[in-house]
């Protein structure tokens, strides 16, 4: 596995932790009567997370681990729902998945011949 590979996977994992994270803030905050400190340590978790998320995703966008678009879900539309950032991962993970098999394939039909 190629390091930008394995850098996209890291980021993958993290805003899908992430958004685990919010959404046990979500529940905490509004289902379970804002208990403290619990409140207060998940959203300093997710904020503190969303902030990391970011600056390490528009490097990962300068660097072409990831895509632009991936990018600016995370960056922009994170604080408010990181789920836009995981969700955009997974898009491009399913992305990526179809092109290699499309290039094995390929591959295959041309050794075949």
């Amino acid at each position: 596995m190629a390091a930008r590979e394995k850098a996209f996977f890291v980021l993958e994992a993290i805003s899908l932790c992430h958004s685990a994270i919010y959404t046990a803030l979500l529940v905490c905050a509004f289902a379970a009567g804002n208990p403290q400190p619990a409140t207060f340590v998940l959203g300093l978790a997710h904020g503190l997370i969303w902030i990391g998320m970011s600056v390490a995703c528009l490097t990962a966008a300068r660097l072409r681990v990831v895509p632009f678009r991936v990018a600016v879900a995370v960056a922009v539309l994170g604080g408010l729902g990181p789920f836009f950032g995981s969700l955009e991962f997974l898009r491009e993970d399913r992305r990526r998945r179809r092109s290699r098999e499309a290039a094995l394939q390929s591959s295959r039909s041309l050794a075949a011949r």
